[in-house]
């Protein structure tokens, strides 16, 4: 079954603070908890457009459009075109990225986030 919806667990920093997945991908990826709650959305169901994100989550057509192009940004949704919409200005709707490939790009840029972090600590105290 895949995980959908967060969780709300908490890890302890050794700063005393702690953190859930909202603070790490706001950290990593620069992103909200806006931002956040759209690509949980786009993990449930098929592609949607905004109009139908709008109003699953009640947040504004700014709000959603800003996430979606924070998200397409960061490669973590993808959007299509629709089809069949010939008339007019193009419709498009996004869609997360498979599960697994979405759960391992954002556990790699974690790791090479930390080993970066690692780097800089070993560059800034050398003895």
């Amino acid at each position: 079954m895949e995980q959908t919806q967060i969780s709300g667990t908490r890890i302890k920093l050794p700063s005393g603070k702690d953190a859930g997945l909202v603070d790490i991908l706001s950290f990593c990826y620069g992103l909200s908890e806006t931002d956040v709650q759209v690509l949980m959305a786009l993990m449930r169901g098929d592609a949607r457009g905004t109009e139908e994100l709008e109003s699953e989550l009640k947040l504004s057509k700014a709000s959603i459009n800003r996430s979606l192009n924070k998200l397409l940004e960061m490669a973590l949704v993808m959007r299509i075109k629709e089809p069949g919409n010939k008339a007019g200005r193009p419709r498009y709707l996004y869609k997360s990225k498979d599960y697994a490939e979405l759960k391992n790009k954002i556990l790699d840029d974690i790791k090479d986030c930390a080993a970066k972090m690692a780097d800089l600590v070993n560059q800034e105290f050398k003895p």
